[in-house]
C-alpha cells in the first residue's frame, strides 16, 4: 500500500520542493525522560522527608495553594487570591472553582481543611507536623478558607507552596504513597521499583490543552559514570542536579545545555549531639576546625559550592557570614581534643547515603579528621536505610547530607529531631524570631541564631551547593534556579 510517507520518499528525487515535507509531517516530540540520583521511597510528600518525592510529584500530580517559582517568588495555584490580616497571622484564601481531583472528587475548602488537619494530627508523619499544628483552618464557604497561624511567618505563602503542603483528596489520602491522587496535570502511569516512575498527562486537568509534555519517565541512576553514559547515549533528556564531575564534557558538547543553579540547601557533616563524646561541644568544635571546607567543595562538589559556617545560606534573608567562627585550624582542633580529654585514636562511624557528594565527601573528611586522631569507619547505606536508621532511629555518629528545605532553621528547636541537639537558648531565640514582625528586628535575631549554632558547632557546616542540570539543547522551560526541589513538567516543551 502506498502511504504518504513512501510517496514523499519516492518523489524526492524528481520534486526537490517535497524534501521539506517529511520534517513538516513529523509529530512534535511530546515525551521526556528525566533522571534522578535517588529513587523516592514513596509518592506521598506528606508521609516522608525524602526530597526525591517532591522531585516526581510536586506540581505534577499534587498541587498546593501557592506555587513557588524558579526565582523564589510565589504565585497563585489552587488559591486564586488571598488576603492577609493586619497582625500578619490570618490568611483568607479564595480557591479556584475549576479544579478537581483525579478520582473525580471535587476540590474545595473542605479538602484543604482535611489536608492541613491531617498534617497536624497525632499520627501524622508529615515532616512539618509541628508547623501545621500551629494552624487553625476554618471553612467559610466551598471556595473560601481562612487559615490562622499562631506565629507570624513572613514566609507563610512560600511554605504553602512546598511539598508538605499539598492538598490531598480525603478518600484516597491513605494510599497516596503508591497510588497518588491529586489535582495536577499528571497521573501515575507506572512504577517499576528500582528503575523508573512514569507519569502521563491527565486528560481531565483544567488546562489539559496547555500541557505539551504528554509522558514523562523518571529514571533512577545513582552511579556518576552511568549518569554520564545515559546522557551521552540519549537515553536521558535531562538530568537535574547531576553529579557535577561530568560538567566539562557537556559544556564542550553542542548537543547539550548546562544550567548552574543557586540553591538554598545546606550540606553538612551531621553530628549526633546525643552521643558521647559528640555531646561535648569541644569535640564538635574540634571536628569543625579539622574540616577544610574549600577542599571538600573542590573534591566532593567539583567546586560547585559556597562555604557556610552555620545552617544558613548567603541568598537567604538575614544571612551573616559565620565561616570565621570555626575556621580550618588543625592545631586548634588538636588542642580542643586534648582539652576534652579525648584519648586518640577515637573511632567513630560515618553513615553515608548513596549520593555522590556524600560518598566522595566522606572519604575526604575521613582523611581530614584522621589528622587529629579521629578514625572514621565509612558505612555506605542505601537511601531507605539512611531514612530509617539515621533519620528515624538516630542510629549514627556522623553523616554527610544536604538539607534542601529553604526555611528549616526550626529543626534545631525540635526536641526529637535526629540531630539530638537541645538548647534552651536557641529555643527562646527561635520563639522570638517567629513572633517578630519588623524585618530589621527579625534579621538581627536570625543573625543571632546563626552565630549560636556556629558557636555550639552543632554540625560541621560545610557549603551550600550549586545544582547543575544537563539537558538536551532543544528542551525548553527548565528552571534557572532551584529554591525547592521540583521538576515542573508543565513548563517543559521541545523546540
Amino acid at each position: 500500500m502506498l502511504n504518504r510517507r513512501s510517496l514523499l520518499v519516492s518523489s524526492a528525487a524528481s520534486l526537490p520542493l517535497f524534501t521539506a515535507w517529511p520534517a513538516l509531517a513529523q509529530n512534535k516530540k511530546d515525551s521526556v525522560t528525566l533522571a534522578m540520583t535517588l529513587e523516592p521511597p514513596g509518592l506521598d510528600p506528606t508521609a516522608g522527608a525524602a526530597s526525591s518525592i517532591a522531585e516526581v510529584v510536586l506540581y505534577n500530580v499534587f498541587e498546593t495553594l501557592t506555587k513557588i517559582n524558579s526565582d523564589g517568588s510565589v504565585s497563585p495555584l489552587l488559591a486564586e487570591s488571598w488576603e492577609v490580616s493586619s497582625d500578619l497571622k490570618t490568611y483568607t484564601f479564595r480557591l479556584r472553582k475549576d479544579a478537581k481531583f483525579q478520582n473525580g472528587e471535587p476540590f474545595n475548602a473542605t479538602a484543604v481543611k482535611f489536608s492541613f488537619d491531617r498534617a497536624a494530627a497525632e499520627k501524622s508523619t508529615n515532616k512539618d507536623k509541628r508547623s501545621f499544628a500551629n494552624l487553625n483552618t476554618k471553612v467559610v464557604d466551598p471556595y473560601t478558607i481562612v487559615i490562622t497561624n499562631k506565629d507570624i511567618d513572613p514566609d507563610f505563602l512560600f511554605v504553602m507552596g512546598q511539598a508538605t503542603s499539598v492538598i490531598v483528596e480525603p478518600k484516597s489520602a491513605a494510599t497516596n504513597a503508591t497510588k497518588p491522587v491529586g489535582t495536577g496535570p499528571y497521573q501515575l502511569a507506572s512504577w517499576s521499583k528500582g528503575a523508573s516512575v512514569t507519569l502521563a498527562a491527565w486528560p481531565g486537568y483544567r488546562a489539559a490543552q496547555s500541557i505539551r509534555i504528554k509522558r514523562a519517565v523518571f529514571r533512577f541512576i545513582p552511579d556518576p559514570a552511568a549518569q554520564v553514559a545515559s546522557l551521552l547515549a540519549g537515553d536521558v533528556d535531562v538530568f537535574p542536579r547531576v553529579t557535577p564531575r561530568s560538567v566539562p564534557q557537556f559544556k564542550a558538547n553542542q548537543r547539550f545545555q548546562v544550567i548552574v543553579s543557586n540553591s538554598r540547601a545546606k550540606t553538612i557533616l551531621a553530628i549526633n549531639n546525643a552521643r558521647k563524646p559528640l555531646n561535648d561541644v569541644r569535640v564538635r568544635r574540634a571536628i569543625a576546625a579539622a574540616i577544610d571546607r574549600d577542599a571538600v567543595i573542590a573534591g566532593a562538589a567539583d567546586g560547585y559550592g559556597v562555604p557556610i559556617g552555620s545552617y544558613y545560606v548567603p541568598t537567604a534573608f538575614g544571612y551573616v557570614d559565620t565561616t570565621g567562627v570555626n575556621p580550618f585550624d588543625l592545631d586548634k582542633a588538636k588542642a580542643l581534643m586534648a582539652e576534652a580529654g579525648i584519648k586518640t585514636p577515637l573511632t567513630l562511624t560515618m553513615t553515608l547515603p548513596p549520593t555522590p557528594y556524600s560518598r566522595q565527601g566522606g572519604e575526604l573528611i575521613a582523611a581530614q579528621l584522621a589528622k587529629i586522631g579521629i578514625n572514621l569507619k565509612l558505612q555506605n547505606v542505601e537511601w531507605a536505610q539512611w531514612l530509617s536508621g539515621t533519620y528515624t532511629n538516630k542510629n549514627y555518629d556522623l553523616s554527610i547530607i544536604s538539607h534542601v528545605e529553604p526555611f528549616d532553621l526550626g529543626n534545631f528547636a525540635k526536641p526529637d529531631y535526629y540531630w539530638g541537639y537541645h538548647s534552651q537558648e536557641f529555643n527562646e531565640l527561635f520563639e522570638k524570631i517567629k513572633h517578630t514582625p519588623r524585618p530589621a528586628d527579625r534579621a538581627r535575631l536570625l543573625g543571632d541564631a546563626q552565630r549560636l549554632l556556629a558557636r555550639d558547632a552543632v554540625h560541621g557546616f560545610i557549603y551550600t551547593p550549586q545544582w547543575v542540570t544537563v539537558a538536551n539543547k532543544k528542551l525548553r522551560g527548565l528552571w534557572k534556579d532551584m529554591p525547592v526541589f521540583v521538576n515542573d513538567l508543565s513548563s517543559l516543551s521541545w523546540a
